[in-house]
């Protein structure tokens, strides 16, 4: 787990940093790096999802993730419950978008969950590390741009690669195939591009909303497992 704890130091760290920044930043400059981090988060997600596209062996998989995660969250109304639970500790709309783009952009990707299966089942850190390097100049800019707020992404981060590093420690490393991966990758790649075009102003296409869908990916490989179907 010591791949993971750097990671979560390396957020907590670099988070703190860029708050402490912030505190000498103009609202102008402020607006700018929202500005980056939305076609940041937009760049990155659809990098995400069109290199993976080509690897996927279940290509309409993604739609139907996005489809019914979309209904699933809707359903639930996540983004109404989480923004809501925002405000009533004095947050607002920004940090709400901040939160869930840090989020995604820290815990869908190919180094932090194939990371965590390496460290569990060779005991090889290097992916982690590396992600943490990245998670760290990250974190710094989400904290000048969304504030201390963004420390709620470190604990999420920690139950999620801590929950597949159990998961491959104990259960079965085998079910983080590379197949399994890419189709979280290109679903994640969406719901992170979606965080962008929020952030942009562009629409706001309620992100948290869509959480569900990488979920189904995940329900789908354990019908086939168990099923052999497929």
């Amino acid at each position: 787990m010591i791949g993971t704890l750097a990671n979560v130091l390396a957020i907590l760290i670099g988070t703190s940093i860029g708050c402490v920044l912030k505190g000498g930043i103009s609202k102008k400059y402020e607006d700018a790096l929202f500005v980056a981090m939305g076609l940041a988060a937009l760049g990155i997600g659809l990098e995400n999802a069109i290199n993976n596209m080509p690897k996927s062996h279940y290509p309409v998989l993604f739609i139907v993730s996005l489809a019914l995660g979309a209904v699933l969250g809707t359903w639930w109304q996540i983004d109404k419950r989480f923004n809501g639970l925002i405000d009533r500790f004095g947050g607002g709309s920004n940090i709400g978008k901040g939160i869930s783009t840090g989020i995604l952009l820290y815990c869908i990707g190919a180094l932090s969950i194939v990371g965590p299966v390496m460290a569990a089942v060779k005991g090889d850190n290097t992916m982690l590390f590396t992600n943490a390097t990245l998670d760290f100049v990250t974190s710094m800019v989400f904290g000048a741009s969304f504030g201390w707020g963004m420390i709620v992404c470190a604990p999420v981060l920690f139950c999620w690669q801590g929950g597949i590093y159990c998961i491959a420690k104990f259960l079965s490393a085998g079910f983080f195939s590379s197949s399994l991966v890419t189709e979280i990758s290109i679903v994640g790649g969406f719901l992170i591009a979606t965080t962008g075009i929020s952030l942009l102003k562009l629409r706001d296409l309620k992100t948290l909303n869509l959480l569900p869908s990488l979920l189904i990916p995940v329900g789908f490989f354990l019908f086939k497992n168990l099923t052999g179907l497929f």
